[in-house]
């Protein structure tokens, strides 16, 4: 038999339900209140189980807040499950679970605020000697905690710009090092939604404490440009840059602009790494409070012990700011119980509305925050979630302050800002609103860097530390087995002082960080049909909206296109029972906080030849997706598009690597799979989190791709018919020009292959090349959604909700291109990562300016262009010939949220 304390934990006094602080299988003994009681069904770590009989319809509660409503008559022992909670283990293929669930969830209904019983208390006492640290000192503002020199693309169009060049400064003198600020915004041709959010964020990069120096880079054409954001800055009265900067616009070849950028960073080097630590006040210090991957524990051990270490810090004269509004929605009591006035209680409602407002526009509520992980691990729903993550906020400290999303820091105390759940997300808007220094509590061990600003990470449970000590800093759980939380809240505060004054934090230490901004959204105000009504429920179901609004699948079947008898000869592989360009080893990040660590592998498993000779190269493709954004629709495209990387043709071997908290898991992709009709049992299977770490990750990603005793593929010759090409232009292009991507696409055709198009391209937008490709210049529709593999070969359109390139060319591989053909005009193109990106043009001036990044320039008539076009895929499709953008690192891979996707 178990006594209680050994296997449980009660939130608050009062409380009837528990949380199981270890895996209690079915028919386990506890000790409860001097009785005996026997768990009916198994309860997993984390998961709750009554302790207080509880009638049918009656709350239940942690920390005194009604999370659920019990389903029945419930006795102490029953397990608490709600519907999805359930289905949530159920998936995970856990035994001794009930039939039904046992509770539902509390409707979040709208939060009434009663003014009258707001408490408008005092700020935490101060302290008699104010601490200190050694800092950065900056002439426009706090000392910085760090000293980086950081290359900022201003849009996802510089964003391999800033990569590569970060990369060529590996290893330079030069304080903490030069960074990339890379991202995925402001790519399209129209104005982003999120323009204001954009332009903030970016403009406090650039004054961030930590930030030793900063090159601005901007691509013309650039809706999101450098002379943007200092006009941005200019009309909110940032302060002036005192640090070495300049802004540079990408004008030229990636090479020779990669060098003229270079020669403006060199001079600034020495001038950094010259800066010296000097004792500067504890109230310089801001601290960004995040979770992710949260578990039950959070709320009991690592959020409570974030807050007190904050609140240690603000009686310095310090700041905390707390984000993620979505997680805060159902905690509006608790957030609110102490507050500097009225005001600020407002504008913390009006924000929690508003965020509402913008999720409800596209479909969704913010019942749909938590991720699978969050509800596998005891996060059964919005209210429980939001209620861990206020712990953040002690009960004793004062909210003082509620800013927007990178809105400047108005002043020291505990400030709330605008921020969707997603963690990256959410905390790129903290440090562009001037946070130095990064606390980030996980219950499942998150792994988030940020490239300069030091992340502290605080684990919920001294087994998950135990398990992951290489890449977390604070073992909360110790809390758990009896250390005080005065006491931990004294050594946490020390190392605090310590990270901030240079040691570095293992995030530092393991080398890697991603930077995702509040992404972009699509609909600006009711839909019909779409959003969400007042009462809560939607207008229509899902399945009723237009096929193209949620980006649904079509028949694959292709267009009725001309044809020629014409072939070109290409050197290809023969691979297993195919005939394919490349035989790839896939990397494959289920979600953004994987995509970093992907890319490491992929790297390690190209140089060291884990495949051995049965690929001709590795890649990973990192993304922003899979955790913290809504479901539905963009889910939907989301899956599609990694399946199709998953089953491409061009793939031999592949493996999954998961983070191990996200909404899209392991298991999450073996269903789907299943669903597709693939084994997948042929795919590999890792998770950070639960392999143990970034070094037992590794090996085991190095034993499954050397555990394969493969053929190497064989060179035969074939033609361009064995391939799936997709043709693009950009800019405008000539009569002739387009006459000759129809002829190319007609031989690929003819000969067995397929073309896809983009349904936004400028070739689908040009009379002469629908005439000369179809027989007709009448409008050709799409065959095929995103992303969505055809189910015959021929003339294809790809449905495409936005003009963002990347996006673009990431629907195309996953519909199964294996190379893509783009004409050029006005500048180029980044190159994606796993499809091959061909660049021609026949436009002089951009022949002239870009001419070294080009593959091809397409001279003569129609058909001496199109010849030029074919031979130049061939020579790329027989490995005799690397693009470009390939060769100079200048390259990505973005997914679409479509038209219903949002930030969560």
């Amino acid at each position: 038999m178990a006594r209680f304390e050994e296997i449980g934990v009660l939130p608050e006094p009062g409380d009837n339900v528990a949380i199981a602080s270890r895996r209690l299988e079915a028919g386990t003994e506890v000790e409860l209140g001097g009785t005996t009681v026997t768990l009916p069904h198994t309860v997993l770590e984390g998961h709750r189980f009554v302790v207080a009989p509880t009638s049918s319809a009656d709350a239940l509660t942690s920390w005194n807040t009604p999370f659920a409503r019990a389903s029945r008559d419930l006795v102490p022992g029953d397990y608490v499950c709600t519907p999805t909670s359930l289905a949530a283990v159920t998936a995970r293929g856990v035994d001794g679970l009930p039939e039904v669930p046992s509770a539902t969830n509390e409707p979040l209904d709208p939060y009434e605020l009663d003014e009258s019983a707001l408490n408008f208390g005092a700020q935490v006492t101060s302290v008699e000697q104010p601490g200190t640290f050694l800092g950065y000192p900056r002439e426009q503002g706090p000392a910085g905690t760090r000293n980086h020199v950081v290359l900022m693309a201003t849009s996802s169009r510089s964003s391999g710009f800033v990569t590569e060049l970060a990369r060529r400064f590996d290893g330079a003198a030069a304080g903490d090092g030069v960074v990339p600020v890379a991202h995925t915004e402001g790519g399209e041709d129209e104005v982003p939604n999120n323009l204001h959010f954009l332009l903030a964020t970016l403009a406090g990069f650039t004054l961030n404490p930590n930030v030793g120096a900063v090159l601005v880079v901007d691509t013309e054409g650039d809706v999101v440009s450098g002379e943007a954001i200092k006009n941005f800055m200019a009309e909110h009265d940032y302060p002036s840059l005192k640090v070495p900067h300049a802004f540079f616009s990408r004008k030229a070849g990636f090479e020779h602009d990669l060098t003229t950028a270079g020669a403006l960073i060199e001079p600034w080097l020495p001038i950094v790494d010259a800066q010296q630590r000097e004792e500067v006040p504890l109230a310089d210090l801001k601290i960004a409070l995040q979770c992710g991957g949260s578990d039950a524990f959070s709320g009991i051990s690592a959020n409570p012990l974030a807050g007190q270490v904050s609140a240690e810090l603000i009686r310095h004269g310090g700041t905390a700011v707390l984000a993620e509004t979505d997680e805060l929605i159902g905690a509006e009591p608790y957030v609110l119980n102490n507050v500097r006035d009225l005001a600020t209680a407002r504008r913390f409602l009006s924000i929690i509305k508003s965020f509402k407002e913008r999720v409800g526009w596209h479909g969704h509520t913010a019942e749909g925050n938590p991720s699978g992980g969050n509800v596998y691990r005891g996060l059964y729903n919005i209210v429980l979630k939001s209620i861990g993550a206020a712990r953040k906020l002690p009960r004793e400290v004062r909210l003082d302050h509620v800013i927007e999303y990178g809105e400047p820091l108005p002043g020291s105390g505990y400030i709330f800002m605008d921020s969707p759940g997603n963690d990256l997300e959410s905390v790129a808007g903290q440090i562009g609103s001037g946070c130095n220094l990064i606390f980030f509590t996980t219950g499942n061990g998150s792994i988030t860097n940020f490239p300069f600003v030091p992340t502290l990470k605080f684990v919920t449970t001294s087994a998950r530390y135990e398990r992951l000590h290489a890449e977390m800093d604070v073992d909360a759980g110790k809390y758990l087995t009896g250390t005080p939380m005065a006491d931990l809240t004294a050594e946490t505060f020390d190392l605090t002082i310590r990270v901030a004054s240079g040691e570095k934090s293992a995030g530092e230490r393991a080398g890697h960080s991603q930077v995702s901004i509040w992404r972009n959204w699509k609909q600006v105000g009711p839909v019909e049909g779409i959003s969400i009504t007042t009462d809560g429920r939607m207008s229509r179901k899902l399945t009723d909206l237009p096929v193209e609004d949620r980006d649904a699948p079509l028949d694959g079947l292709p267009h009725r296109g001309l044809t020629s008898a014409e072939r070109t000869p290409a050197e290809l592989l023969r691979v297993d029972d195919r005939l394919v360009p490349e035989a790839v080893g896939l990397i494959l990040p289920t979600s953004l906080c994987s995509g970093q660590i992907a890319l490491r592998l992929a790297a390690q498993a190209e140089l060291e030849k884990w495949a051995g000779d049965s690929v001709t190269w590795m890649v990973a493709l990192p993304h922003t997706e899979g955790c913290g954004s809504s479901g539905g629709a963009s889910e939907e495209t989301f899956a599609r598009t990694m399946l199709g990387y998953l089953l491409h043709p061009n793939t031999r071997m592949a493996l999954l690597l998961e983070h191990g908290c996200e909404k899209t898991h392991n298991d999450y992709f073996r269903s789907r799979l299943v669903e597709a009709g693939a084994d997948p049992s042929r795919f590999g299977w890792a998770s950070i989190q639960a392999d143990g770490g970034l070094d037992a990750v590794g090996n085991k990603v190095k034993d499954w791709f050397g555990s394969f005793q493969l053929a190497a593929p064989v060179e035969e010759r074939g033609d361009l018919g064995a391939l799936t090409v997709g043709l693009e232009a950009r800019g405008p292009l000539s009569a002739a020009t387009a006459e000759a991507f129809a002829l190319i696409g007609r031989e690929i055709v003819g000969s067995g292959g397929s073309v896809v198009l983009s349904s936004r391209g400028a070739l689908l937008a040009n009379d002469g090349f629908r005439t000369a490709a179809f027989g007709s210049a009448d409008a050709a529709g799409p065959t095929v959604a995103h992303g969505q593999r055809f189910a015959e070969p021929g003339w294809h359109v790809m449905r495409m909700p936005g003009t963002d390139w990347m996006e673009t060319a990431t629907g195309f591989g996953a519909t199964g291109v294996q190379q893509i053909l783009a004409h050029v005009a006005g500048g180029t193109l980044s190159a994606q990562r796993f499809v091959p990106v061909v660049e021609f043009s026949n436009d002089p001036e951009t022949v002239a300016t870009y001419g070294d990044d080009l593959d091809a320039v397409a001279t003569g008539d129609a058909a001496e262009q199109a010849r030029i076009g074919l031979d130049t895929v061939a020579a790329v499709a027989g490995r005799r010939l690397v693009p470009k953008a390939v060769a100079s690192g200048n390259v990505g891979f973005q997914i679409t949220r479509g038209l219903l996707g949002t930030s969560m």
